[in-house]
């Protein structure tokens, strides 16, 4: 097969990738299903937060001598996008981290259960997703807390991990407030797919592949195309080199 048709061939994976959550969330006809309440979604078990002895407060990668690297995911954006992203790390035999906004659970809480379901780990991304490192310690508490709130009704545990909003690293304010809203650590990550700039899938899988090893803790987004057309051929390259894409919990267990 010519560089042309696998270029052909992921850009069909994708789209067919996309098409059948589209259906999913949506009438044989492609038009929204009727509108009304939907079920109140069943609480899911979820791993409450975890100190890791020796670690620092802001853990940005787990042990260099495991063949072991985790995909974290900002959780926000289009569900149906966000559901078919989950199925192909699956498919993939990946378990990923999803640090859910939580406003974006307010409007889909069926997606706690649906991560949790699915073998992953959930976290915290705070409420509104504003930039949480320009607040004041009291208002960043205040974003961390709710969304833990919104974890805690779906799940019964604010889940396992807290990551800053709009920042790759947590200022002292912040850390502080995390620890007072019951996360020991902070989740940060050393290696960044850039995927929400949207660079095209081909330069999403470089942007990690070009950087990731044993330990990695990658920054990948569920609501973009460019990620989703990505993860076959990333988790592909990962499987080739002999690394396993784990939660964050079972890199750092």
């Amino acid at each position: 097969m010519t560089l042309t048709d696998r270029r052909g061939a992921l850009r069909a994976g994708a789209a067919a990738a996309l098409a059948g959550a589209l259906t999913t969330a949506c009438g044989t006809d492609g038009r929204p299903a009727p509108d009304g309440p939907a079920p109140a979604p069943k609480p899911a078990a979820a791993p409450a937060p975890r100190r890791y002895p020796g670690r620092p407060v802001e853990i940005t990668n787990g042990p260099r001598d495991r063949p072991r690297v985790a995909l974290t995911f900002h959780g926000q954006g289009d569900p149906a996008l966000a559901r078919a992203v989950l199925a192909a790390a699956e498919e993939g035999g990946a378990r990923v981290t999803v640090l859910a906004v939580g406003d974006w659970l307010d409007s889909h809480p069926e997606l706690a259960r649906r991560i949790l379901d699915g073998g992953h780990d959930l976290g915290n991304h705070t409420q509104r997703h504003l930039d949480v490192n320009a607040m004041t310690e009291d208002e960043a508490h205040a974003e961390i807390s709710a969304c833990a709130t919104r974890l805690r009704r779906l799940t019964g545990s604010i889940g396992s991990w807290f990551r800053p909003s709009r920042g790759r690293n947590a200022s002292p304010a912040v850390q502080r407030a995390a620890r007072r809203a019951g996360y020991p650590h902070v989740l940060s990550y050393d290696v960044d797919s850039l995927d929400f700039t949207s660079p095209g899938a081909a330069a999403v899988v470089r942007n990690v592949t070009g950087s990731i090893r044993n330990g990695s803790v990658v920054s990948l987004h569920l609501g973009y195309a460019d990620t989703l057309a990505a993860l076959p051929p990333l988790l592909a390259d990962l499987d080739r080199r002999g690394l396993r894409a784990v939660t964050t919990t079972e890199l750092l267990t």
